[in-house]
């Protein structure tokens, strides 16, 4: 798959993604509870997550239907999780993907409801009534939630509030956003797997460059919050030094970070070599575009 072809793929595939996410996210929630939601989900954001649920799934020959449920229903939770993120008891932002963020434009409560309601509908996505065997309606559900819950991204997210103020050394710091950041993107690539037939060495291997790539993103995250202004990012830069939080950058330096970064793709990229699957192109050009990436 060349540069070009990869390129034409994310783009089909993003607007499938879209699409479904449109006819899947109701706008007609009671008390205006579905605009709600899909003004926190819509029409922005990378989805970054996504497109490693269908690049997996590619490389693994999975079933379409239940790759493209899982790529929404992960990125159902990642905007959820963004939802609550930028509320006033936790990171109280006000701009999120270029725009007003959710609390700001709805109100707190309604805020808290449409997450929510976000989370919930992530599984209803991946449990429809036909088209996906209840195994493996079951094995994504397993894994979304692991990816999701107080192993993982919550579980992630409470020590960041915990750490505000505190020195953390590089260990410590890894560990955090193994869970608040990685959890997800390498659930993301494992359910994508899950929806094909893969051997153990294909999975561990998976496991890795999602592990991996998952740091890597925080990384770069890091790097663009102290390099990039506001308008570029679509939030508000800045905002983890103003907090006092501790990152990549304040820990290691901008320039190790960088390196970091690399080392972390680099990691990613080995795995994919030795996963014995035959595509995993789409899989290798994601990384680069993590690494790559100025927003």
């Amino acid at each position: 798959m060349k540069q070009s072809q990869f390129d034409a793929w994310a783009a089909a595939e993003l607007d499938a993604v879209e699409s479904a996410l449109d006819a899947w996210v109701p706008a007609d929630a009671p008390a205006g509870l579905g605009q709600t939601m899909r003004y926190g989900v819509l029409d922005g954001g990378k989805r970054l997550r996504p497109l490693l649920v269908l690049a997996a799934a590619q490389a693994v020959d999975g079933e379409r239907e239940a790759a493209l449920r899982a790529a929404c229903a992960v990125e159902l939770i990642h905007a959820y999780s963004l939802v609550h993120d930028d509320m006033p008891c936790m990171d109280n932002d006000v701009l999120r993907r270029g725009k007003p963020t959710v609390h700001v434009r709805f109100g707190e409560a309604q805020a808290m409801l449409a997450g929510d309601a976000m989370q919930a509908l992530a599984f209803e996505v991946l449990t429809p009534e036909r088209g996906v065997a209840p195994a493996l309606q079951a094995r994504l559900c397993a894994l979304l939630a692991r990816a999701a819950g107080h192993a993982g991204m919550a579980g992630g997210q409470a020590i960041d509030l915990a750490s505000i103020g505190k020195p953390l050394d590089e260990q410590s710091l890894r560990d955090m956003h193994h869970r608040k950041t990685g959890a997800l993107l390498q659930g993301s690539v494992l359910m994508g797997a899950a929806c094909g037939p893969i051997g153990s060495a294909g999975w561990d291997a998976l496991s890795v460059y999602g592990d991996a790539l998952g740091l890597a993103f925080q990384v770069v995250d890091d790097i663009l919050d102290v390099t990039q202004a506001s308008e570029t990012l679509g939030k508000t830069a800045g905002k983890d030094l103003d907090n006092n939080k501790p990152t990549y950058v304040s820990v290691l330096g901008l320039e190790r970070a960088r390196a970091h970064a690399l080392e972390l793709r680099e990691t990613a990229q080995a795995a994919l070599g030795r996963s014995g699957l035959a595509d995993t192109t789409a899989l290798s050009l994601l990384a680069d575009k993590v690494v790559e990436r100025d927003n």
